[in-house]
This record gives C-alpha cells, structure tokens and sequence, in this order.
C-alpha cells in the first residue's frame, strides 16, 4: 500500500471528489422486463464519508487504490474489475481517445454499505478524465457510459440533490431541498445487493405527493417520515444487527429521522441541527466503538475536500 496523496489538485492532474451517495427514501416499485428493478429514490450526497479520485497524463490507463488500509486492501483484491478502470475504458472508447491516465483512487467511503462509493468513484472518474483529456461529450452520452456502469453512476455525476427513477438513469435535479445534518452509522458487515433485492416480499406503491417547497425542512421531513426503504426488512433479515442500528439511531436526541440507505448496512440519522449531529456520533463512537460512525452535512453546496 501506498502513501496517500495529497487531496489537493495536483501538478499536471485534476483531482475530483466523489461523495458518499444516501438514499433518503428507496421505493422499488416492480421488476422490468429488461431484470432490472423499477426504483423512485430521493438521493442526497453528503461530505460526512468522501473519496477523491486523481488523474494524471501516463502512456496508458492504470490504477492505484490507497487510502484507508482496509478499505483500499479489500478493493485491490479485485482491481481489474474496479468500477474507476471500467469508466475510464468505456469513456476512452466512447470518446476515441488513445492517450491513457494514471488514476489514484483515495479510498474513504465503506464498502458494500449501500453508500454508492463505487458508483461515486466511477462517476468522479469520468468527470476527471473529460477534464484531464480537454474533452465535453454530451451530457446524454455521459448519462449513457453512467448507465452502462451501474444503476448508480448517473446520479453520481452531479452529486447533487436529486429524485433518481426509472432503474437509476432518469435523474431530475432537486436543487431547493434543504442542507441537513446527518450521522452515518455502520454495524460493520457487508451486506450484498442481490440477495436484499431477492428477499423483497411486496414492491411499493408510487409516490403519491411532490416534495415540499424549496427550503422547507418540516415539509421534507414529514414527506420522508410517510415514505420508506422498500429493502430495509430484507437488509435486516440478512443482518440483524441494522435494526439494532436503527434503534440506538431514533433514540438520540435531536434525530428527526432514522432509515438504511440503499441496499444497507449503512443507516444514517437526520438532524435540524448540527451540534445535535455532533454530539450524537460523538455518544455513538464511545457507546459502540465496534460500530463505524460519521457525520456531516448534506447537499452540493457544504461538498469540501477532505482534508
């Protein structure tokens, strides 16, 4: 494993962030015809978990995983299939481009937590390389690479607030929803996608109602509260302790909403404030400390470099 570099952006590279992804609701609405599932999904992203992916002119695409040491060991094993590899060749071919890249991925978002970090990384890829390359394909070509990718990659290339339909590749902007406190917390087992989706028992009903206006926290709140992760009882089947995770989450002080991201384990906790967010992860850190827990906010525009 190799030092990490320096977030910052680097001589004759370009470093782009790519943030954690969180499902505030997950409807699965019914199977297509085509094996994928029907999803209507609220998608914030949050500075709380984020990794970076650099690049750097080279004679041929290739790629380094550092970071944190487990995380990064865990992604090395299987390389040659990292969603970052997979974009930036769909993204050379797609472009007709011959010149390669030498791409550092700064690993910091858990694996297999239902956070999208794959999807996040393969999405911060592209946008790295379009800069790194001097190129500006069509927004619908990049939602076309994105789609190929992953269900998740179209989402992840803003980042930004977002209600994500269809399986993934319809994404419409939700600029006005609020900035939000939030705490991450993860029981620390991996739990796999496709056997949450196949112990799903009923689909959901369509969302009946828009979202509040802009800047109404209450409105969000109380919409969100009426929704629901159509995966989190599969999730907990498979891992019981996300229930105990989701439990200790409702029990904190100032937490207006508990639920799992994606296909879990990860749950986070809302909050209206910030220093009830602080507090919280730093009750749950010592409360739990076999627990991995995170905070921080939601929304484009509190994204920084980590630091």
């Amino acid at each position: 494993m190799t030092a990490s570099p320096a977030d910052v952006e680097p001589t004759g590279g370009v470093t782009e962030l790519a943030p954690a992804k969180l499902n505030l609701d997950l409807r699965v609405l019914g199977r297509r015809e085509d094996g994928f599932h029907e999803l209507d999904s609220l998608v914030v992203f949050t500075d709380a978990l984020a990794d970076t992916v650099q690049a750097w002119p080279a004679g041929r695409i290739a790629l380094e995983i550092v970071g944190d040491a487990p995380l990064a060991a865990a992604l090395v094993a299987e390389i040659d299939d990292n969603l970052v590899l997979r974009a930036a060749h769909a993204l050379a071919e797609h472009l007709g481009v011959r010149d390669g890249a030498r791409l550092v991925l700064n690993k910091r978002i858990w694996v297999a937590a239902g956070l999208g970090g794959g999807s996040a990384d393969a999405a911060a890829a592209l946008r790295a390389l379009c800069r790194l390359w001097g190129r500006a394909p069509s927004s619908e070509m990049m939602v076309r690479i994105a789609a190929d990718l992953g269900s998740d990659v179209p989402v992840c290339l803003a980042s930004t607030p977002a209600l994500m339909t269809g399986r993934g590749e319809t994404v419409e902007p939700m600029a006005g929803l609020p900035a939000l406190p939030v705490v991450l917390v993860n029981p620390g087992a991996p739990v796999p996608t496709g056997p949450v989706f196949r112990g799903l028992r009923a689909y959901a009903s369509a969302r009946a109602d828009g979202l509040p206006a802009e800047g109404d926290l209450p409105g969000v709140l109380a919409a969100l509260a009426c929704s629901e992760n159509s995966l989190e009882i599969p999730a907990m089947e498979l891992v019981p302790a996300i229930r105990e995770v989701l439990h200790e989450l409702c029990e904190l002080p100032g937490c207006r909403l508990a639920r799992m991201s994606g296909s879990g384990g990860t749950c986070f906790g809302l909050f209206a404030d910030a220093g009830e967010a602080g507090r919280a992860a730093a009750r749950l850190r010592a409360y739990r400390p076999e627990w991995r827990v995170a905070h921080g906010m939601t929304g484009a525009s509190h994204m920084r470099m980590p630091g």
